[in-house]
């Protein structure tokens, strides 16, 4: 089978990305020539570190602003204290240097799991990495203090990782055995009790008694419906649990919980009924009232998902332990020094917009094969004013510019970065 480690050699910068800086006061100037660490013997250049940092920032920025609804103006990230000491910016950056060392690692290992970097997958490398350095500004490449070449590294370093993560975790024994992953299905609704005082809490048991009756009289009936009918704030939901009982370890003061994540009352009930029927009575936990129905003992669906989800916490796990172990016995020292002059700011934002992804049509994922770098480097949008990208958005790229236009005219001084990388590829067929 021809692994996902066939993909184009340029998936590390996906889309093509608008990146908007704010320049913060007082930055330190930056200088990507530095070696802030070195594994065994080689040197890590502080211009690849600082893309790697961006471009993490930015996603987190990213990903914080669709949280808060929108935006994070006001609200700071990296400059608040973190747990351990230091800010979460000074911790985001030592992670992302571990990250880094990391991808150095697997690059020195690459050999022993007969992975390569083709000269096909070095081209596509050289046409991102000029694309990339094309599409920003002068400035935007003095603030990363990256270069053409620093870029290839990166790039170059991701692609090993995407092979190595599909070599690594190709060791895990993919065959799961039914009695660990069988699940039984069942649906259900759950009346919330937490909080409330005593007559409250009477009124939301008359509820799921009524519902239980109702259920009863008529258990082809729609059971979303019959719950609707009680009350408009219910809704009957679907869940799993293993069919056979496992126990997990609890930390105490914990609510007794089983390895699905539901009450130990509600799945011990359910154990007892056969497919199609309800639990006879309202089941009662410290936080809800339960009303309840076994679908189907042996669930052949969900029994497949679960195999699927084990397998891939294997295969997690595994690839974590063989890279960690790798990390801890390697030969590596630290500029720490040389570390501190790249900051994460609040004021100092890189925000990413993307443009529509490519169709992944069968003739494209042909092109995709044999020639990457040409066929998924996709044009930069055309800059025309110095703008900022407060945030990212899925609009059209002209209503992208006007937002941004409208935000950069509330933040004040701006500084518009362009970027041209490539879209995430697709999967080559299995050959």
């Amino acid at each position: 089978m021809r692994e996902r480690s066939k993909r184009a050699a340029v998936a590390a910068l996906a889309g093509v990305m608008t990146m908007g800086m704010l320049a913060g006061c007082g930055e330190k100037k930056l200088d990507g020539t530095q070696t802030v660490a070195t594994v065994n013997g080689t040197d890590i250049p502080m211009g690849v570190l600082s893309i790697m940092v961006r471009q993490s920032q930015a996603q987190a920025e990213a990903m914080y602003a669709s949280l808060m609804g929108g935006g994070q103006a006001g609200y700071p990230i990296w400059e608040s204290e973190a747990e351990g000491g230091g800010t979460y910016g000074e911790q985001a950056v030592e992670d992302s240097l571990k990250d880094l060392e990391t991808l150095y690692i697997l690059k020195e290992k690459a050999a022993d799991y007969k992975v390569e970097v083709t000269e096909e997958d070095q081209k596509a490398i050289a046409e991102a990495a000029s694309q990339f350095m094309k599409a920003n500004s002068k400035e935007t490449i003095e603030t990363l203090s990256v270069t053409e070449d620093q870029i290839k590294t990166y790039l170059e370093l991701r692609t090993y990782q995407m092979r190595m993560h599909d070599a690594i975790i190709a060791e895990v024994d993919t065959d799961i055995p039914d009695e660990e992953a069988q699940q039984s299905s069942f649906s259900y609704v759950s009346i919330s009790t937490a909080d409330l005082e005593e007559k409250d809490v009477e009124a939301k048991k008359k509820d799921a008694q009524k519902i239980l009756d109702e259920m009863k009289k008529d258990p082809e009936a729609d059971f979303d419906e019959t719950v609707k009918s009680v009350s408009e704030d219910y809704n009957a939901l679907e869940g799993t649990f293993d069919t056979n009982e496992k126990k997990e370890d609890k930390e105490e003061g914990e609510e007794d919980l089983t390895s699905s994540g539901y009450p130990e009352e509600v799945i011990s009930v359910l154990r007892t009924l056969k497919d199609g029927e309800f639990a006879p009575d309202v089941i009662e936990t410290d936080t809800a009232f339960y009303v309840v129905r076994l679908n189907k003992v042996n669930d052949p669906e969900a029994t497949e998902n679960k195999k699927t989800s084990i397998l891939d916490e294997k295969q997690t796990e595994f690839y974590t332990e063989t890279t960690d172990k790798w990390l801890e016995e390697a030969e590596i020292t630290e500029d720490k020094k040389v570390l501190k002059t790249l900051e994460l700011k609040d004021n100092h934002k890189f925000v990413i917009g993307t443009t529509a992804e490519p169709s992944e049509t069968p003739e494209a994922e042909d092109a995709s094969e044999e020639t990457p770098a040409e066929d998924q480097v996709l044009e930069p949008a055309e800059e025309e004013t110095e703008e900022i990208a407060e945030e990212p958005t899925e609009a059209p790229e002209s209503d992208a510019e006007e937002t941004e236009t409208e935000k950069a005219e509330e933040e004040g001084t701006e500084d518009t970065v362009k970027t041209t990388v490539t879209p995430e590829p697709t999967e080559e067929a299995e050959k």
